[in-house]
């Protein structure tokens, strides 16, 4: 019997060093009994620009790798560089994960899968017909996308840029004709908040690098949950104010473990343990 050659896998971005992805998936891939190697390339310590993204898809074909993550600022840019992208992606205009097969490179992307599965686990039965969005980047965009296919009918999306929010609304109504969804500002969320069945926070505010919470706290309130994606650190100012306030919670690793889960799954074709790999995940981050 031929044993298969090692799983080789790689995520491209800036500043993707310190990233817990390739410990993840290669924790995971022990587990499973596969050999599986998972590389950082990092854009800055290669001294490439991102707009080279595409060189980099041609040369990990060439050298037998069988997908790619794709990280921040190079989501958009690898779009136009694949054979074949699935449908959610191309709605997003951002591709995560790409997978290298039958000769041809194909995109996906698992954030927006990441949340919704992520959101089933760790708010069970929530109810989502009011949300309010606060960050309307790359995060939000597919947040926004998985809140809407979750059944969500009225979508608020808050940003400092309240241009960028309103094009994103306007994208996503295009997409699903049925929900309402709304930009508007940060001084707006006194008017928000009271009525919303839950918020989503998907701005950096709150990330080591950037302590803090991006509103004011007060307005939370017991009926509503409040879900953040920022995971380092997982227990953030936010999801300490909301529990205070007696409000439902999820933290950002629901999201980040099951965007590789999901990833995982392309690049081997084999089904993760995703309680295993969120277990590892939460150890990883302690």
């Amino acid at each position: 019997m031929t044993q298969r050659p090692p799983y080789l896998a790689g995520l491209i971005g800036t500043g993707v060093g310190p990233s817990l992805t390739p410990a993840l998936h290669m924790a995971e891939g022990r587990a499973q009994g596969l050999e599986y190697v998972y590389r950082t390339l990092d854009l800055n310590v290669l001294g490439l620009s991102p707009e080279q993204v595409g060189e980099m898809l041609t040369w990990a074909r060439r050298l037998g790798y069988d997908g790619l993550n794709i990280t921040h600022p190079c989501k958009q840019l690898v779009v136009g560089h694949l054979d074949d992208i699935d449908a959610s992606a191309r709605t997003l205009g951002a591709v995560n994960t790409v997978v290298f097969r039958d000769g041809r490179a194909v995109g996906y992307n698992t954030d927006t899968t990441g949340f919704a599965h992520g959101f089933a686990e760790g708010l069970p039965g929530a109810a989502t017909g009011s949300v309010v969005l606060v960050g309307a980047g790359g995060a939000g965009t597919a947040v926004a996308d998985a809140l809407l296919r979750l059944g969500t009918a009225h979508l608020s999306i808050v940003d400092l840029d309240v241009d960028r929010a309103s094009t994103l609304a306007h994208e996503l109504t295009d997409r699903h004709p049925d929900a309402r969804v709304e930009a508007s500002s940060f001084d707006k969320l006194s008017v928000l908040l009271p009525n919303t069945d839950g918020l989503v926070h998907a701005t950096p505010t709150g990330m080591a690098e950037h302590p803090g919470v991006a509103f004011d706290t007060a307005l939370l309130h017991p009926d509503m949950w409040v879900a953040d994606i920022v995971y380092r650190p997982l227990d953030t100012a936010l999801l300490q104010a909301a529990r205070a306030a007696g409000c439902r919670t999820l933290d950002g690793g629901h999201m980040a473990v099951y965007q590789a889960v999901d990833a995982f799954a392309l690049i081997t074709g084999v089904a993760p343990d995703a309680a295993r790999m969120s277990a590892h995940f939460r150890d990883l981050v302690s």
